[in-house]
Formats: C-alpha cells, sequence, structure tokens
C-alpha cells in the first residue's frame, strides 16, 4: 500500500481512481506554462531576427565609414589645390588644374554614390552644433552672435551620421 502512495503526480493521470478535476487542473496548467514558454520562444526568436536584420543594415549602410573617414583628408588636400591656385598657376598648368578638378569631381561622385554628403557651410549661415565645429570666436561688425564668419574645413556626413563637423569660425558680437 505504501508503493501506492509514493506514485509521483506524473502517475496520477493514469490512476483510474484519481480525481478528474485534480487532473485537468493539472494538465490544463502544465498547457499554460508550455503556452507562455513557446510565446516566449517565439518572441526571442521575432526579437533576434529584427536584431539580425538591423546589425544587416547598419553593415551595408555605415560599413565603409572608417575608409570614408581616411578618404576625406584627400578630399581636403584637392579642395586646397584648387583654392590655392592663382590665375598665374592656372595659365602655366591648365592640364595640372584640370586634372585636380577632374579628379575631385570624381571623388564627390563616389561619395555620392556612397552616401556620403558634403556639409559646405556658408559664410552668414547660423551655426549648427549638430553639424559644426567652433574652432574661434570673434566679435564682427553687421554680424549676429552664432554666424559663420569663416569656413575652414567642409563637414561630411554618411548617410544620417555625421562623419566629419564642418571647421568654422562664429561670430561672437553681443546683439545690440
Amino acid at each position: 500500500m505504501s508503493d501506492q502512495n509514493d506514485l509521483s503526480s506524473d502517475d496520477n493521470l493514469d490512476d483510474p481512481l484519481a480525481d478528474p478535476i485534480d487532473q485537468i487542473d493539472r494538465l490544463t496548467a502544465e498547457r499554460d506554462e508550455l503556452r507562455d514558454r513557446f510565446m516566449r520562444a517565439l518572441a526571442d526568436a521575432e526579437n533576434a531576427r529584427k536584431r539580425a536584420d538591423k546589425e544587416r543594415r547598419d553593415a551595408e549602410q555605415y560599413g565603409g565609414s572608417r575608409l570614408a573617414r581616411d578618404l576625406l583628408p584627400v578630399h581636403d588636400a584637392l579642395t586646397r589645390a584648387l583654392d590655392t591656385a592663382g590665375d598665374e598657376q592656372r595659365a602655366a598648368a591648365p592640364g595640372l588644374i584640370e586634372g585636380v578638378e577632374l579628379t575631385l569631381r570624381e571623388l564627390a561622385n563616389v561619395f555620392n554614390k556612397h552616401g556620403i554628403t558634403i556639409l559646405a557651410p556658408q559664410i552668414g549661415d547660423r551655426f549648427d552644433p549638430q553639424n559644426h565645429e567652433a574652432m574661434f570666436e570673434a566679435p564682427v561688425p553687421g554680424t549676429r552672435a552664432g554666424d559663420i564668419i569663416q569656413v575652414m574645413d567642409n563637414g561630411f556626413k554618411l548617410h544620417d551620421r555625421l562623419l566629419r563637423p564642418a571647421k568654422v569660425g562664429v561670430s561672437s558680437t553681443p546683439s545690440s
């Protein structure tokens, strides 16, 4: 008789004398627990899929950001070369100037193809800390505080991420 009392609760399912209501309650609880575990596993799998999809998209869009950053000084050097070339140099070496212009244009096309945009603020634009880095402040008559008064370097964005802020000088003229 003691052997019958030592039976586990699973054995009670096969026991014809066990209370059917208890059996139904146990089975319902077990079913609910298994359903809950299944739904959690399903949600975890869906979250993992979404996370992997986002990581894949980010890798596609931003995977080349290191290479893009490494190319920014090349763009700067070509731009400076054209900016410093005076009429005398342009007349003496028109082929060289044209080659630099074509190289800069091709680099701009590659940037555009890969989602890199050039942030080229103009003098008089408002300073935007999201896109600009203030290199200095100076009071300049005829300007308002926060106006860009000089542009040292253009900035660059890769899609919606800032690669490098534009380096600018900002007016600190107090308002009258």
